[in-house]
């Protein structure tokens, strides 16, 4: 403190002339204490037009007047080549310093950096706490943007599977060895696919299985469908596939969670049945999962390669029902698993013993039920036990004031208006085969009516 007023004591403004004749109209800070000499210290430039003093914050400029700027209050000095003479280098953070540096092309490092982002979401909203509140806004609530969360949220959680479900032991085996395989895979010496195939008959509950797999394991999986893999763009499917991988990366790398990819029903949308025309899109999403097998630590969805961009392996389970419509590179040995699912007598009974053991039904009353309806698909049993709530629901509708009144009460109730009680039917092995019967029915009808050769009546058979 002492220092700063001695400072304050000696040195005084004053008006002179500058002792450099090549710099005039200046205002030189002299040193007038009478005990030392007067000799200037630092000279205050003044406009060359306006001759208006210079702000103090000027002082970190050079005194050229080429180079005085403009008296703005928003004037801030910069390390310009003007700043140096108009000829020398620009000056550098330090010596040491690794932002400015050019590469070969003679972009600098903050540029390459930009470019090689792996974040390439721009749906990012303001965020409270990341920007100024006011730019916020308080109307929508913290976050602006609403729909973010559901956005970034595209892995699956099974918090809908209540109950106490049959997993078939085969059918766990062969998940559980594929996803642990991959998970090991840079520990194994042998070749590990990426990819498991599971195909079979329609409704033998090949992705109802697996999700019970996943709830079990504690896998946080991303799953697409076959209706996913065609767009109105060339290559879109293909970088969603690959986004969609990365994410699941991701889980892996940022939460500590087993994930994996998962796409329903392939081959409806890879599959070529008869005729049916190939786009770019299948053929770009075929050559994103054979690359994906070949490379699966390396993956791309649109910014350039650098050496520490590695994301983890990912397995990949397909479902289908016919693999052999797909093209035959991706389903070799090498890239994919196959694994055919055909549930077996004891593995049906089990698994509807469990969809009716919350309905009172014995184990023999299933027994019977399947014996009496054989070669059925899994979801024909569940098909059963919907068919017996029609009458129910029906009699509900009519206690409720009828079907005039249906979209009222389901709708446009009050907040705190509850609907009339539903009380579900008691399963009875009756019903059921009164329900089975019905949809036996239906199948015979659609196998031999075929509307359609009497509106084609020049189809060939």
């Amino acid at each position: 403190m002492l220092w700063v007023n001695l400072w304050r004591q000696t040195l005084t403004y004053s008006l002179l002339q500058s002792p450099n004749p090549q710099i005039p109209n200046t205002m030189t800070l002299c040193n007038c204490n009478p005990f030392l000499s007067k000799t200037p210290i630092f000279s205050l430039p003044f406009h060359p037009t306006t001759k208006t003093q210079l702000p103090i914050s000027s002082l970190c400029c050079s005194v050229n007047p080429s180079s005085v700027p403009d008296p703005n209050p928003s004037t801030n000095c910069s390390n310009s080549d003007t700043n140096n003479g108009g000829g020398g280098p620009k000056n550098k953070l330090s010596d040491q310093s690794s932002w400015e540096a050019k590469d070969s092309e003679g972009n600098d490092y903050l540029y390459r950096l930009g470019k090689e982002a792996d974040n390439m979401n721009i749906a990012v909203g303001a965020r409270a706490g990341l920007v100024d509140d006011l730019f916020v806004g308080k109307f929508l609530g913290r976050d602006s943007d609403i729909v973010f969360d559901y956005r970034q949220k595209v892995t699956r959680s099974f918090q809908y599977l209540q109950g106490d479900y049959y997993i078939a032991p085969l059918f766990m085996d062969k998940v559980v060895c594929h996803i642990a395989k991959n998970y090991l895979a840079h520990l194994l010496n042998t070749k590990v696919p990426l990819i498991l195939g599971i195909w079979g008959g329609k409704g033998q509950g090949k992705s109802f299985q697996t999700e019970l797999i996943f709830q079990a394991m504690g896998v946080e999986p991303v799953i697409m469908s076959a209706g996913e893999l065609e767009s109105e763009r060339a290559g879109e499917p293909g970088k969603l596939i690959r986004d969609r991988y990365r994410t699941a990366s991701q889980v892996v790398q940022n939460q500590g969670k087993m994930s994996c990819l998962m796409i329903n029903d392939i081959d409806a949308g890879l599959g070529r049945f008869g005729n049916t025309q190939m786009t770019v899109n299948n053929q770009i999403v075929v050559g994103t999962l054979m690359n994906l097998c070949d490379n699966p630590t390396r993956v791309s969805i649109g910014q350039d390669w650098r050496e520490s961009d590695i994301t983890n392996r990912i397995p990949i389970i397909v479902t289908g029902n016919d693999l052999s419509t797909i093209y035959a590179p991706l389903i070799r040995d090498g890239r994919m698993e196959k694994f055919y699912w055909q549930p077996n007598h004891e593995d049906i009974i089990n698994i509807v013993y469990r969809m009716y053991e919350k309905d009172g039904m014995s184990r023999d009353e299933v027994v019977s039920i399947v014996d009496t309806f054989p070669n059925q698909a899994l979801d024909f049993y569940g098909a059963l036990r919907s068919r017996t709530y029609d009458r129910s629901i029906s009699k509900w509708v009519e206690d409720i004031g009828g079907v005039q009144s249906l979209g009222d009460k389901l709708l446009k109730r009050r907040k705190n208006d509850n609907l009339p009680v539903f009380t579900p039917p008691k399963q009875t092995i009756e019903a059921l085969f009164e329900s089975g019967h019905s949809l036996l029915k239906e199948q015979q009808l659609i196998m031999e009516t075929k509307l359609s050769k009497e509106y084609m009546k020049n189809m060939d058979d």
